[in-house]
């Protein structure tokens, strides 16, 4: 679950509840007239749903489930070791050697890599044809981001359809000037409930979608270099490096930490002979 989608949504709820009340009211007053809800909320998801075809309808709900229990679970340090381990058996044993190890591999990205190097595909035709992988991945990630993204900006739109017509409402009741304040309040709780929704709901959505997309696409370059280097030959040592280069320097810490107590003992040692 990410807790920071949930923690986020809540305290923002919770936040607006205390201003409420300590502006003299009670959250209780944004659920007296449902209808503003309806015409807000479901007005700006039937609005955005009429930009889309109707297969969108169904991915909604993973949608939903990527933004609230996260996206794409990946290691990073994990597939570094794993392909540094499979560069340093390639340069003993030959690329041919990795067909076993590629038929193992979890991850259906790094799979389909491996097993294209141990084919021998030319180079430039792999960096192709997994970089087309990445492109795609992001255009399918690019419908739920904008989907939300959408709903954000009609929402308060749809609030403010909400408004008029409740001043039109008041309007008609001009000669019963007891009613007058409690109708304006309500006319204007839809425009409350239009912006209320975009910035709490739809636009930070479509902002956790963005953030777990960009994520996968940086952990996808992060195999695809990793790959291309070992297809290449390259010292294992080197292709750790450069992978790791890809992680922030906290990250970088843990790897391999065994690994490099070793190689910094030798080197020591090498400095004091």
């Amino acid at each position: 679950m990410d807790l920071a989608t949930i923690i986020g949504l809540v305290s923002g709820l919770v936040i607006i509840a205390v201003v409420m009340i300590l502006d003299g009211g009670s959250p209780a007053e944004l659920f007296t007239h449902p209808q503003a809800i309806l015409l807000t909320v479901g007005g700006a998801f039937l609005a955005t749903l009429i930009s889309y075809p109707m297969k969108a309808l169904g991915l909604i709900p993973n949608w939903f489930k990527i933004a609230f229990l996260g996206g794409h679970k990946a290691n990073p340090m994990e597939s570094i070791d794993l392909i540094a381990k499979m560069a340093d058996k390639a340069r003993r044993e030959g690329l041919l050697a990795l067909e076993d190890d590629a038929k193992k591999i979890k991850d259906e990205f790094l799979r389909k890599g491996v097993q294209m190097v141990v084919d021998g595909v030319d180079p430039s035709q792999v960096r192709a044809i997994m970089e087309i992988e990445i492109h795609n991945m992001q255009e399918r990630h690019a419908q739920g981001i904008n989907f939300f993204s959408a709903a954000g900006g009609y929402g308060p739109t749809m609030g403010i359809i909400g408004t008029v017509m409740g001043l039109i409402s008041v309007l008609q009741k001009l000669d019963n000037p007891g009613t007058l304040g409690k109708s304006i309040a309500a006319a204007f709780l839809a425009t409350l409930w239009g912006i209320l929704s975009a910035n709490i709901f739809w636009l930070p959505i479509s902002g956790k979608l963005r953030a777990n997309s960009e994520e996968e696409a940086a952990f996808r370059h992060l195999i695809l270099e990793g790959i291309l280097s070992l297809q290449a030959g390259e010292n294992p040592r080197i292709v750790r490096e450069k992978l790791s280069a890809f992680l922030p320097p906290k990250q970088r810490q843990g790897e391999g930490a065994s690994a490099k107590g070793k190689a910094g003992g030798k080197q020591t040692a090498e400095v004091e002979a």
